[in-house]
């Protein structure tokens, strides 16, 4: 067996097939994750890669061999799952590697109510029983049942817009061969939209380009399209579709803190006074439309499993990160990118205008977008930039954050590898250029 510790990331199992994830590795972990689960039913979804069938078969194997039922989902999106396991309140796995290339594959783990597992709340524990090669002894076998909830599950994310009240818009959707193709289309139908749909079909091998829209290149057919069929806005899902990116009518991106901004204020007319979460690099114009709109910003480090902790904690109504995960109390805690996008669409629709105008007063700074650089010694780099720039307002919640009245910068490191991610924003493209090139000389050059 492949050694575990290349696969159990942070807060999911992820390797390439078969050289770090096969189906022995696969049996082994859904054994391990049914016994640490201690439940008598666990939910099982797959995304569309060529990998994932014999995988699922694998898992539900090894979990059914602890006495365990296995209720099979089959195909789903990452945010499917995590709906079933919510509205049925059992554990749910979920095979899928995001918007890992091709080859990969990997595993994600909620428990009932979608409460999040990572790596402090059961990764670590299900590794170690993974890892265990004593035979446990064999209870009765479980069963396996097929379910399919693409249904309600399409009626719950329609459950957070007013349909009739919408009027009727262009929308181009790209999915990139991916789970998007499976749950996108169920939801256009019901709403008034004119679905542009591209690369609808589930596909494994993404022949496209790959599922990953954070990256602006893989972005590029759907923002020719936009211009193409005059659309309103522009959609692109990830390989797992539970990540949403938008695109406004001018083939322009949209950032992730302008979406959390645009639905905060949403979701703040239906919960007046409510919590929202975001996490501490999404731009300030997150916190002051919270505040401006009679909301409670709460401030987290970046991960889902932090946000969904402190949503949890605190009852916040909505959370967002720069990276397209929305989360929502009434989706169980959970994220989904297609119930964001849903919303950002009802936005579009009440505003009687087109969706630079909409997001025009949220666009308040000018950020950098994430930078990474290669760092052997994080440690003694944000060490040195905390020195640098000791005189603005610092803080240690995620690696260093230093803020001033005209500009502010996070320096966190990666947890997987030799990273360190630069984000910084300012109030003019000036200060910006100024100010990331002088962060970037010090963490690069590694000298004052």
């Amino acid at each position: 067996m492949a050694p575990l510790d290349r696969i159990f990331k942070a807060y999911d199992v992820r390797g390439v097939v078969p050289d770090d994830l096969d189906e022995d590795v696969a049996r082994r972990i859904g054994a391990a994750f049914a016994e640490w689960s201690g439940a008598r039913k666990i939910l099982l979804g797959r995304d569309c890669r060529v990998s994932s069938p014999a995988l699922a078969e694998a898992i539900a194997e090894g979990a059914t061999g602890r006495g365990v039922d296995v209720v099979d989902l089959g195909l789903a999106s990452t945010d499917l799952v995590y709906f079933a396991s919510g509205s049925l309140d059992l554990p749910g796995v979920m095979l899928t590697a995001s918007h890992n290339p091709p080859e990969w594959n990997g595993i994600k783990f909620c428990l009932g109510g979608a409460a999040p597992v990572g790596q402090d709340t059961g990764l670590a524990e299900i590794r170690a029983l993974a890892e265990r090669r004593g035979a446990a002894p064999e209870p009765a076998r479980g069963t396996v049942e097929r379910r399919d909830l693409l249904d309600r599950y399409v009626d719950h994310v329609l459950s957070f817009v007013d349909g009739s009240a919408m009027r009727p818009l262009t929308v181009v959707a790209d999915t990139a061969n991916g789970m998007g193709g499976l749950v996108v289309p169920p939801v256009a139908e019901r709403l008034p939209l004119k679905l542009v749909h591209l690369f609808p079909e589930l596909d494994g091998t993404f022949p496209n380009h790959p599922a990953d829209p954070i990256d602006e290149e893989n972005q590029r057919d759907l923002k020719r399209e936009v211009l193409a069929n005059h659309a309103d806005i522009g959609l692109a899902f990830d390989g797992d579709a539970d990540r949403a990116f938008c695109v406004d009518e001018r083939a322009e991106g949209v950032s992730g803190s302008l979406v959390t901004a645009l639905v905060a204020r949403a979701m703040l007319r239906r919960f007046p006074g409510a919590k929202i979460v975001y996490n501490l690099i999404c731009s300030w114009a997150v916190r002051e439309v919270i505040e401006e709109n009679g909301g409670e910003p709460l401030r987290t480090r970046v991960g889902h499993s932090f946000i969904k902790q402190v949503m949890a904690e605190s009852g916040a109504v909505f959370g967002g990160e720069h990276s397209g995960h929305y989360y929502f109390r009434e989706n169980y805690g959970a994220d989904s990118g297609l119930i964001a996008a849903v919303l950002v669409l009802g936005e579009l629709s009440a505003s009687r205008t087109v969706l630079s105008e909409l997001l025009a007063p949220f666009r308040r700074y000018h950020a950098s977008g994430e930078i990474n650089s290669r760092v052997d010694d994080q440690a003694g780099t944000i060490e040195r930039l905390a020195r640098e720039f000791s005189g603005g307002h610092r803080d240690l919640l995620d690696g260093l954050t230093v803020e001033f009245e005209d500009w502010w910068f996070n320096a966190r490191p990666s947890n997987t590898e030799p990273l360190l991610r630069l984000n910084v924003e300012a109030r003019t493209s000036e200060l910006l250029a100024e100010k990331t090139q002088e962060l970037l000389g010090l963490i690069r050059g590694g000298g004052a």
